[in-house]
């Protein structure tokens, strides 16, 4: 089977989406399939022997125009697309996902001239240009990790200023993955959770929806058993997004005045939510914030320095630091939340599951395990056997295949029928 794989962000410092487009290209090919990546910057690493076709792009949003046009040439900024991106992200619209499918669009008869695919999984973008490939008769399958109606609603709740809601509405592309989502063959999503919020957002029926877990590098993180714990808790994530939940745990660490946290963040703002929370609650000196973008290595010896994961989140459609920290053996904290309760299972015993929004809660399950260390050990045991077990690349890649195959199958047949 010859496959292209979309993502209009590909590097892993992207987050999710560039963990899981690295993981799946390396597992479909080794299952047989022949694999090319089809990526916008900043693009992945990948694994040797898959492809990779490059879709650059500007990166003008958030970026000053004058530092755009010195970086690429003024003239280049005249092309009708980047013209129309770096004017429509002067007012807060994000474009990369529209603006990578009309490029993936127009270049698209050439990629199939030479490679001539069969399906296409496209990594979330959901953009208008999948509707083209598909009526040029290529079936699409869309992976969404969640909906980004939920990222939208947890920022309204935060600020309710109408000048931010209608920054926030303009910021994320909805209204066209409104429309392309229910318009694709199938999807593929990486949790119940998820499974329900898109059937619910998009209306889409749930016969067409595929769970697909996602896996965890257990050769990456792993336990390390000679490095001492420099902190007791870890959080890892990005704290701007109000989703995380990262007030909710700075409150409750002011209930625990002993215990210690890293905040594993690379893009902390100077005058951003955490140092103002740090400063409200008054516990700056319990808190080290790792400001660096960590290398996938860093990350797991991070893990490895804490003696409990936090995962506060107000939803999760999977939570990689969630297995991550499992993988490394340690405990996870967390909110009884979107997929982190089929992460964690519903027995406390990998960790602890708290209400959502409840820093008593929180704070309480945190000294059940510090202040237990042989139940913290055997948790972390048995968070490392979940993951060794359920969360495994290679099922992913297996269960992945198994639904391109069942969607090019049903292609084949309304083709012929």
């Amino acid at each position: 089977m010859r496959v292209a794989l979309l993502t209009y962000r590909g590097n892993m410092f992207c987050g999710g989406q560039g963990i899981y487009a690295a993981h799946v290209a390396e597992e479909l090919a080794r299952l047989g399939c022949e694999v090319r990546v089809i990526a916008g910057p900043p693009f992945p690493e990948l694994a040797a022997g898959v492809p990779l076709e490059a879709i650059p792009n500007l990166n003008v949003f958030g970026a000053a125009l004058r530092d755009v046009a010195r970086a690429h040439g003024a003239r280049k900024l005249l092309h009708p697309l980047n013209a129309w991106e770096a004017l429509v992200s002067r007012v807060g619209v994000f474009p990369e996902m529209q603006s990578f499918g009309l490029r993936l669009f127009a270049r698209w008869p050439k990629l199939m001239r030479e490679h001539r695919f069969d399906i296409v999984l496209d990594n979330q973008s959901l953009s208008w240009g999948l509707l083209g490939l598909r009526a040029l008769g290529t079936p699409v399958v869309g992976v969404i990790h969640h909906p980004l109606h939920i990222d939208r609603e947890a920022d309204y709740r935060i600020d309710r200023r109408l000048r931010q809601r209608v920054r926030r509405t303009l910021y994320f592309p909805l209204w066209m993955q409104q429309v392309v989502a229910p318009r694709l063959d199938r999807i593929v999503t990486v949790s119940e959770a998820s499974k329900r919020e898109i059937a619910r957002r998009f209306e889409i029926s749930e016969k067409n929806i595929d769970v697909v877990w996602n896996g965890t590098d257990t050769a990456l993180f792993h336990p390390h058993p000679g490095v001492k714990p420099a902190t007791d808790l870890i959080f890892v994530g990005r704290t701007e997004d109000r989703k995380k939940g990262i007030g909710t745990l700075i409150e409750a660490l002011r209930l625990l005045p002993d215990v210690t946290l890293k905040i594993v963040d690379g893009r902390i703002p100077d005058d951003g939510l955490v140092p103002r929370l740090l400063r409200r609650h008054r516990v700056e000196e319990r808190v080290v914030l790792e400001r660096r973008m960590l290398s996938r290595d860093e990350l797991a010896k991070a893990y490895a320095s804490a003696r409990v994961a936090v995962v506060p989140s107000f939803f999760e459609g999977f939570g990689f630091p969630a297995t991550e920290a499992m993988a490394c053996g340690l405990p996870v904290v967390a909110n009884a939340a979107g997929a982190l309760p089929e992460l964690l299972g519903s027995d406390d015993r990998c960790g602890r599951l708290v209400p959502p929004r409840d820093p008593a809660a929180l704070a309480a399950a945190i000294a059940s395990l510090l202040e237990d260390p042989a139940a913290c050990a055997e948790a972390g045991a048995r968070a490392r056997a979940r993951v060794l077990r359920t969360f495994q690349w290679r099922q992913a890649g297996t269960a992945l295949l198994r639904s391109l195959e069942d969607t090019l199958r049903e292609h084949r047949r309304r083709a012929s029928s």
